[in-house]
């Protein structure tokens, strides 16, 4: 755990991400859906978020915002903090489907934060069908990135069922996820990236409008339609900006033009093992193959509904935490991924060229040190700058590493773990997290932009299959 004085400071990421949650599109909360094999003891679970709560300050604390937004954000302790109003019980109608699980979580992940209380939610909700429960963990990403939220996460797990110390357990304490700090993995991580979760695609561009350019920037707003055709002077200008960019162009996919608030949740799986093989045989990581998936998926959609595309743009998180990292350290990076039809092995070994290419780039110019610069900027153009950067993504992913042996919450075993990252104004967001020898994927669609958002699902579950017959 962080010391009080960096618990009661935002940074400026979790500044900026604060603020342009003034638009309803770019907000930066995330979830997870926990699918349980039985009803967890939900009185258990308010006694154990309750100690986790003292051991996380933020988790009973709410932000004060600045005057002007200069002055520093600051966590502030909730006088009237009560653990019933972040520890709730619900059940559902019969039948209980998955896919009424799914329909609820997404209400209750959309529905925005009271901003006067802290900003986190439990959700256990009964009558899943198969006698299961599900817990939906509802974060803000102010408190924590997905990396730091796997470490919450193990502050309210345990390694047995039913633990003798369930409250404070050390050896609870002890364990961690794969990417933390600690020792050795059970699972080998992969070498490459350690990814953190993605959330905020459309706080790119944002990030990188440098200061002294911030007339220019207000010249360009007044016209958008003429950024891409500014002269050459403008073009100098904004070199620097759009060197990680990639450049101010439309995203690439001719179907998924419309937006809305409207959201669909879907989900897969792919086999942990089998995954890994398939990517050492093709000499990458599984990182790289999560990404030839979601590019292959992308690319099967267009082709069945008669336009298929040559690329589409990527956005992908890479985690920058170190020891002294506090709730959030990451950065983004954009790629163009090939789409076209292509063997699968073909596309793994073209998007492991594209992601070696970009990584060093992107983990250059930390999400910190992009968000200072970016905060002098008023709020109403630092939207409409996340909005324009938004327009240029076709979908975005995230990578984060869980426990990779079984864990129980309040008495019950976790059999999956969907991760539901946020759209921030892009199609849609496949986030994956590993747990106990299975890559769970969450994939969050806006369907006024993928209008089948089964056909996508379908398509990502096939690219699954094909990837891991490789490894056999």
């Amino acid at each position: 755990m962080h010391d009080d004085h960096h618990d009661r400071t935002l940074s400026d990421a979790e500044h900026l991400m604060w603020r342009l949650e003034a638009d309803a599109q770019l907000s930066s909360t995330f979830a997870n859906v926990t699918i349980l094999d039985r009803p967890p003891d939900v009185d258990r679970l308010r006694r154990r978020m309750e100690h986790v709560a003292e051991r996380m300050p933020r988790l009973r604390r709410f932000i004060r915002t600045g005057v002007g937004n200069v002055a520093p954000a600051t966590w502030v302790d909730d006088p009237d903090f009560d653990i019933d109003h972040h520890v709730r019980h619900i059940a559902l109608p019969a039948p209980g489907s998955e896919r009424q699980l799914f329909d609820l979580a997404t209400l209750i992940t959309i529905d925005p934060f009271d901003r006067t209380r802290p900003l986190w939610q439990f959700v256990v909700i009964d009558g899943l069908e198969g006698g299961r429960s599900a817990l939906v963990e509802k974060l803000h990403h102010t408190i924590a990135d997905g990396e730091r939220g796997v470490e919450l996460a193990f502050e309210f797990l345990d390694l047995e069922r039913y633990p003798e110390d369930p409250v404070g357990d050390a050896s609870v304490s002890g364990t961690r996820a794969e990417g933390g700090s600690g020792d050795a993995d059970p699972m080998p991580p992969d070498p490459d990236l350690e990814q953190a979760d993605a959330v905020r695609t459309a706080l790119a561009g944002a990030l990188r409008v440098p200061i002294g350019v911030l007339e220019r920037v207000r010249e360009l707003l007044a016209e958008p339609d003429q950024i891409q055709e500014a002269t050459a002077a403008a073009a100098d200008t904004f070199a620097g900006l759009l060197a990680q960019l990639g450049a101010v162009d439309r995203a690439r996919s001719p179907l998924w033009t419309e937006r809305s608030p409207r959201r669909h949740l879907a989900v897969a799986s792919a086999p942990w093992a089998e995954t890994r093989a398939a990517a050492q045989s093709l000499g990458g990581t599984i990182n790289t193959a999560f990404l030839t998936v979601a590019a292959d998926a992308a690319g099967r959609y267009h082709e069945l509904l008669g336009s298929p595309v040559a690329s589409l743009r990527a956005s992908m998180a890479i985690s920058t935490r170190t020891d002294v990292s506090g709730g959030n350290a990451f950065t983004l990076a954009r790629l163009l991924v090939p789409t076209a039809p292509m063997p699968i092995s073909d596309r793994f070994v073209a998007v492991e060229d594209v992601v070696r290419d970009v990584v060093a780039e992107a983990t250059a110019t930390p999400l910190d040190t992009m968000a200072a610069l970016a905060a002098p900027l008023p709020t109403s153009i630092l939207t409409r700058l996340a909005r324009q950067q938004a327009q240029t993504i076709d979908f975005a992913t995230s990578n984060v590493k869980g426990s990779p042996v079984p864990v129980y919450v309040a008495g019950a075993r976790l059999l999956h773990n969907y991760p539901v990252g946020p759209l921030g104004g892009v199609p849609f967001n496949l986030t994956l997290l590993s747990y106990d020898g299975h890559l769970d994927m969450g994939i969050n669609i806006d369907p006024a932009a993928v209008v089948e958002p089964e056909l996508l699902e379908h398509c990502i579950v096939a690219a699954i299959a094909d990837l891991t017959s490789i490894g056999g």
